[in-house]
């Protein structure tokens, strides 16, 4: 199932790299922009998240919350934010729950991994609709940052 724009988002409660149980509901009044990767410590994932990583200046001020998931475990995602020096929350799906619910999983991965995030972004409005999906087949491919920026002014 392809979520679209229009649609309400899937709700979720997923723990951080601190430990914390985060919910999408916690962020109603913000947008909030999801990025799904495949697995931390590779390099489009790597080149992925410094993209917003490095642009996240441009989020100040626009009411914005930034969230990563992957399905590694907090453990790893906690390593791969303090290296990358990320000023976002990672939130992993160790359980594949949400990347499911967003349609956002690939079922065979590089190397014969099963159930691995689709690389993909969305972004949720205020009342927790989602206004932007992106799911990408190829994870060789970034999603495109210039409209999402443009979606969340």
């Amino acid at each position: 199932m392809t979520l679209q724009a229009g649609q309400a988002a899937p709700q979720f409660t997923l723990f951080s790299t601190n430990v914390d149980a985060v919910s999408l509901s916690d962020f109603k009044g913000k947008k909030v922009v999801l990025h799904f990767f495949p697995l931390a410590f590779t390099g489009v994932c790597t080149t992925q998240l410094c993209t917003m990583r490095d642009n996240f200046g441009y989020y100040d001020g626009l009411n914005a919350v930034v969230l990563g998931i992957s399905v590694d475990s907090p453990f790893t995602l906690g390593k791969f934010k303090a290296e990358n020096n990320y000023q976002f929350d990672l939130l992993s799906d160790f359980n594949k729950e949400v990347s499911s619910a967003y349609g956002a999983l690939y079922e065979e991965f590089a190397l014969g991994l099963k159930g691995v995030s689709k690389r993909s972004a969305f972004v949720i409005d205020e009342d927790q609709n989602i206004i932007y999906a992106e799911v990408l087949e190829d994870a060789g491919q970034l999603p495109n940052f210039a409209a999402i920026a443009e979606i969340v002014k």
